[in-house]
């Protein structure tokens, strides 16, 4: 069984280059169709002056949990000439292209595509020169940050908030949503599946499952302070009569 890790005390990880380290996780960008992580957004120390920088999760080759560090198949140099980030807008189609071109690597939305070398790392950061939209694109890339403070709405009544999101080990996909119920029922923390989502409403800032408000507040509560165990899964799982 791979394990889980919650969003909130990966944060606190560090990010260790081959000759470095690079910084400190702040959060994640994560695809909102496919509820998998493309981006670890790290924080750099005074080497690169602490400003942002992406990097994607597959060029993770090892976790030190004791030490609370992420180990990365990159260098200091690479990730200091790669393209410019600014994290306070979307992140567009325009700039994934020049991260990808950069490194060399398949995009993530060719289809079949790993995020693999298949080339040499250039020493410096060129602009590509791709056709830039009229207007910004806006693909499924979220931040955790922001739907972190969305609202879960059930089927038929609203039942609490995202507050942390779980993360499979290896595959960086989100395994599920921490829902905070507060103060809408008897407070407690559940946990949600990517699976049984309907939607994320970015103006409503809501998260839409399609599962009832009674099965929610009747959940397997969620204890925030231990690891997810297999019986916990199949717990759930059974619960919410939903396969595992």
């Amino acid at each position: 069984m791979r394990r889980i890790f919650k969003l909130n005390e990966l944060t606190g990880y560090h990010l260790q280059a081959k000759d470095g380290e690079i910084g400190k996780i702040l959060q994640v960008y994560f695809d909102d169709q496919q509820w998998v992580t493309r981006y670890f957004v790290v924080r750099t120390g005074n080497w690169l002056l602490g400003q942002e920088v992406l990097i994607v999760p597959s060029t993770v080759t090892g976790i030190d949990v004791e030490n609370q560090h992420l180990i990365v198949d990159l260098s200091l140099e690479q990730i200091k000439n790669s393209p410019p980030v600014n994290t306070e807008v979307p992140v567009s189609r325009h700039y994934e292209e020049q991260y990808y071109a950069y490194y060399g690597w398949q995009p993530y939305w060719s289809a079949g595509s790993l995020p693999t070398a298949i080339g040499p790392l250039p020493a410096i950061y060129t602009p590509v020169d791709v056709e830039k939209p009229e207007k910004p694109e806006h693909p499924n890339l979220r931040s955790s940050k922001e739907v972190s403070r969305y609202h879960l709405h059930a089927e038929d009544d609203q039942v609490g908030r995202v507050a942390d999101f779980l993360l499979e080990e290896e595959t960086w996909s989100i395994a599920y949503l921490e829902i905070d119920t507060g103060s809408w029922f008897a407070s407690k923390k559940v946990l949600i599946s990517p699976s049984w989502i309907q939607k994320v409403d970015w103006a409503k800032r809501e998260v839409s499952v399609n599962v009832v408000a009674d099965l929610i507040k009747s959940a397997p509560e969620y204890d925030a302070a231990k690891r997810v165990s297999s019986d916990y899964q199949s717990a759930l799982h059974k619960h919410y009569e939903r396969r595992l």
